[in-house]
Order: structure tokens, then sequence, then C-alpha cells
């Protein structure tokens, strides 16, 4: 914000980020109610995604991932394991280790999942060129690199998401 504007939602930036935001927590909305009969939420669906694209992913490095605690997924892991979507087994070579598969049953829940989420941003983006779409995808990857990234003593600029875990996507 410069002198000349008196308020922050003078500065275009403020107001395109704003727009953002608002995009963001409509389509998690959207998202969650449209996997709502497959009685799954956003943040069981990053879950389920990740081990789909990497099987035998531990629990730190999901949450890693994730951007989240373990402590994060420490509430929903043993509620998808209960429902028969994940196992957790011990590492052979670090028994410290917890390794995460999904079941057939994970895996089809999964594979659901995916479509209503990819049905859902092809028709959200359907506005949209193929170059906007790169350019957003560049701007936010841009966003992320620079929220992430370590300051001068080492530690990084964003905490982890105390809120729970993000909308899924390529992480």
């Amino acid at each position: 914000m410069n002198k000349k504007q008196a308020y922050p939602w003078e500065n275009p930036r403020f107001r395109n980020w704003v727009a953002v935001a608002r995009a963001c927590h409509v389509m998690g909305q959207t998202l969650a109610r449209e996997l709502h009969p497959l009685d799954i939420k956003p943040p069981h669906l990053d879950i389920l995604i990740n081990l789909f694209r990497t099987p035998g992913i531990s629990q730190q490095d999901l949450a890693d991932k994730l951007l989240v605690g373990r402590s994060n997924l420490s509430m929903l892991l043993p509620q998808m394991q209960k429902r028969g979507l994940l196992l957790r087994r011990g590492d052979p070579q670090d028994r410290r280790v917890l390794r995460l598969e999904l079941t057939e049953e994970g895996e089809e829940l999964t594979r659901k999942a995916i479509a209503i989420q990819s049905e859902l941003i092809d028709r959200t983006m359907t506005n949209a060129t193929a170059e906007e779409c790169h350019l957003i995808g560049d701007v936010m990857s841009r966003i992320v690199n620079e929220l992430t990234a370590p300051d001068e003593a080492g530690s990084i600029a964003a905490d982890k998401n105390p809120q729970g875990i993000t909308p899924s996507g390529d992480r």
C-alpha cells in the first residue's frame, strides 16, 4: 500500500488476493458438498490421493507433503483405517516408521473422489483459457515458494497449516 491509498482494499494486489482467497474458500466448500455422498471430506481426499500416488509413504513424509503436523494426521488416519480405507504397517528397516497404503476399498473410493474433484475443477475452470490456467498455476506456485522459502535464520516463512489439511493437488 502506498501513501495515496488510504485502505488496503484500494490496492489491486490486496483486492486480487481477496478474490483468490474467496475462490479457494468457495471451491473447498463446493468440494466438501460434492464429496459428501462418499462420506469423506477434503482432508480425507488429500490423504487418499497422496497414498494413491505414493504407496508406502511414511506418516511423517505424508504430513510434510500436506504441510501439516503429524498430530493433525493422528486424528484422521485411525478413522480411515477403521473404515477399511488404509493400512499402517511398520517399516522393516526402521521400527519407528509407519508406512501407509490404501486397501482395495480405499483405492476404489479414491478413484471415485478423484473423478468428482476432476469434474469440479473442469467445470470451474471452463471459462479460463489454457494459457490463463497455466498463468494461475505459475503464479500460485511462486506464491507457495515465497511463503515456504527458508528465511535467513533457516526457518520456513510459513508455519505448517494449523487449520488442517489443504485442498488436494500436486504436492
